[in-house]
């Protein structure tokens, strides 16, 4: 039978900082259930009640307890988990961002505006990152950039040199005659 968890009296700071936690709408879930753990048990209910009011198991609520009691607020937060670490530097990432930035013609490219293929490539060849088409997307996204096709068929082209660049129409296409009225 395990013995009874008695928690340490809370500074003025931290029973605010729970009470706050314990009662909050916005804060993740997570962090709102190990508050009401030690909210609970700072009022004077025991490990099972707490368990049972929680729809947790007792296990859960122990483990909270302790270890707001080894490390105070700072306790509560996640432990850092185990894996991979990321593959790409902070440094690369922000070669990415940098380069997406920068209008595909003023690096002397022929083209008029990126896509992510055409970055990809660029990063690989000329700043040496072999870096991968979903993971650009990915480093885009997590900036807050948003990946826009600039080329349509429709409108205004990007490239204002576009007609002189595309050359002449294929001989196969007909001429469009002139209706005149």
């Amino acid at each position: 039978m395990p013995t009874h968890l008695t928690p340490r009296p809370l500074t003025e700071d931290e029973v605010r900082a729970i009470e706050r936690l314990a009662h909050s709408r916005t804060e993740p879930a997570r962090t709102v259930e190990r508050a009401q753990i030690v909210w609970r048990a700072h009022r004077g209910a025991r490990v099972p009640a707490i368990a049972r009011a929680l729809g947790i198991t007792e296990a859960t609520a122990r483990t909270w307890l302790k270890r707001f009691e080894a490390g105070g607020m700072a306790g509560l937060k996640d432990a850092p988990r185990s894996g991979r670490p990321p593959v790409y530097t902070a440094a690369e990432a922000g070669e990415v961002v940098a380069a997406s930035l920068t209008k595909p013609d003023e690096l002397g490219l022929p083209f008029g505006s990126w896509t992510l293929d055409r970055l990809t490539v660029y990063l690989h060849e000329q700043k040496g990152l072999g870096i991968g088409r979903t993971r650009v997307g990915e480093i885009l996204r997590t900036e807050g950039l948003r990946w826009r096709t600039h080329e349509t068929w429709f409108g205004e082209r990007v490239d204002p040199d576009f007609v002189e660049k595309r050359g002449r129409s294929s001989r196969s296409t007909r001429r469009h005659l002139r209706i005149v009225r």
